[in-house]
């Protein structure tokens, strides 16, 4: 399943307590990295045209360096997306990357900026971030890593796997950190 992402996004009423869940399964927390993704619209299709955002042009800078990213969730016309479509690079010069989206005419939408932590937990097929988005909160993202043949398959195991966890998250979060910080529902 080679550029779909299967994920699953939790607002996170008490972080420690999910951290110290992860540190009991043998998980280890990575180095916190700061964040910064500029989101840009498209001029030849508006992003935010439909009643349900469904892709996303992103450029990313932290400590390791840049990339650009696209995402396209899937089902487009669904208001529940069950995956994505995703595509993204490294830059090496992230300015000319900015001036180039300038100079084709895309807009600057919004910016999110978080610390996230990336937990190894060992013989998991998911990968666990944890997220601290200025304007938004705390949020955890179990992404399927695993091979799957099917995009409810990885979806299952993936449910198993946040099932099996025993800890409190709070309310599925059904849209992306952009959505938030517009005020968008979808």
């Amino acid at each position: 399943m080679q550029h779909i992402e299967v994920e699953k996004k939790y607002a996170v009423p008490d972080v420690e307590a999910l951290k110290a869940r992860l540190r009991k399964l043998g998980g280890t927390q990575g180095e916190p990295t700061h964040q910064v993704d500029a989101y840009f619209n498209a001029p030849h299709r508006d992003f935010l045209a439909p009643e349900a955002i469904s892709e996303w042009l992103r450029v990313r800078t932290d400590e390791h360096g840049s990339s650009i990213n696209y995402k396209r969730w899937l089902p487009v016309d669904a208001i529940d997306k069950t995956h994505a479509d995703e595509f993204e690079s490294v830059v090496d010069d992230v300015e000319a990357i900015r001036r180039l989206l300038q100079m084709l005419d895309f807009l600057p939408l919004v910016t999110v900026d978080k610390t996230r932590e990336v937990w190894t937990l060992p013989t998991v097929e998911v990968a666990v971030v944890v997220d601290q988005v200025l304007h938004a909160g705390d949020f955890v993202q179990f992404e399927f890593k695993g091979e799957a043949d099917t995009v409810e398959d990885a979806t299952a195991r993936l449910d198993e796997f946040i099932a099996g966890l025993d800890v409190g998250l709070g309310d599925q979060v059904d849209r992306g950190y952009p959505q938030m910080l517009l005020g968008r529902e979808h």
